[in-house]
C-alpha cells in the first residue's frame, strides 16, 4: 500500500485542528509552521503558560489532542510529520505501548541514511521532573535517541478508524526560549538558568537541513509500504 503524501504550511493551530478522515488512507502529513507556536499536551493546564511572554514574542498557543508536555515549534527548527495509519493496515498495532515502535524504527533508519547512529526507545514511559511541562524532557516508546539524548519525539491519537502518529525531529534546540514562555514554579532539580544540564540538556538536535532529513524519512516510509 502506498502512502498519500500531503504538504502544508500554516499555523500549528490550523494543522492540529485537522481531523482524521472518516475513511482514512495511509497518509504522510508534512507540516511547516509559518509562525512560532507553543503546543500544549491535551491534559496540560493553561496556567503553565506565560501568556504575556507569548504575546510579546508573537508565539501562538495551541493545544493538541494527544498527551505529553509542551512543544515549541519555531519555523525551520523541527521536521514535523504526522502519519495516519488506518485500522487494519499492516503497520497498525492494537497494543498502545507497542504501536509507536515501527515509527521509531523508521526514524532511526532514516537518520542512519544521513550517517547518524540513532536508537529507537522501546521501554516504558521514562518521566523526569520537567517532563510534565516539556515534552522533550521525558521519553516514551517509539521516540528516538542519538548519543543517548532524545532527537525525535512521538505522540499518538487513536480513533476507531485510524491512529495518528505525530512526530517531530529536532533540528535546533533552544530550551531557554521554551522555558521563557512557561510560567513558574519550575522543578527544583534544574532551574531556567541551568538548562544545558539535566533533562532539558538531554536533547540532541540534528543541525541538518529540513529537506535532507525529510527526504531520508520519506525514502524509508516508501520502502515500508
Amino acid at each position: 500500500m502506498e502512502w498519500a503524501i500531503e504538504r502544508w504550511r500554516g499555523t500549528a493551530g490550523e494543522f492540529h485542528s485537522r481531523p482524521i478522515p472518516e475513511e482514512p488512507v495511509a497518509s504522510v502529513w508534512i507540516f511547516e509552521v509559518s509562525t512560532p507556536a507553543l503546543v500544549l499536551g491535551s491534559t496540560q493546564p493553561d496556567s503553565i503558560v506565560d501568556h504575556d511572554a507569548c504575546r510579546a514574542l508573537g508565539v501562538e498557543v495551541v493545544r493538541r489532542r494527544s498527551g505529553g508536555g509542551a512543544v515549541l515549534l519555531d519555523p525551520g527548527e523541527a521536521v514535523w510529520v504526522d502519519l495516519v495509519v488506518p485500522t487494519g493496515h499492516h503497520l497498525a498495532e492494537t497494543d498502545v505501548g507497542r504501536a509507536t515502535w515501527w515509527v521509531g524504527d523508521a526514524w532511526a533508519a532514516a537518520l542512519a541514511r544521513l550517517g547518524v547512529t540513532a536508537v529507537p526507545y522501546r521501554g516504558p514511559m521514562a518521566p523526569t521532573p520537567w517532563s510534565p511541562l516539556v515534552c522533550f524532557a521525558g521519553l516514551g516508546p517509539g521516540e528516538v535517541l542519538v548519543e543517548g539524548a532524545k532527537t525525535v519525539g512521538v505522540s499518538q491519537r487513536r480513533v476507531r478508524q485510524a491512529a495518528r502518529f505525530q512526530t517531530a525531529a529536532v533540528l535546533e534546540w533552544r530550551p531557554e526560549r521554551l522555558v521563557g514562555l512557561l510560567s513558574p514554579p519550575f522543578p527544583t532539580t534544574t532551574g531556567p538558568d541551568d538548562l544545558d544540564r539535566g533533562p532539558l540538556g538531554a536533547v540532541r538536535p540534528l543541525h541538518r537541513p529540513a529537506e535532507q532529513v525529510l527526504d531520508a524519512f520519506l525514502e524509508v516510509l516508501t520502502a515500508l509500504g
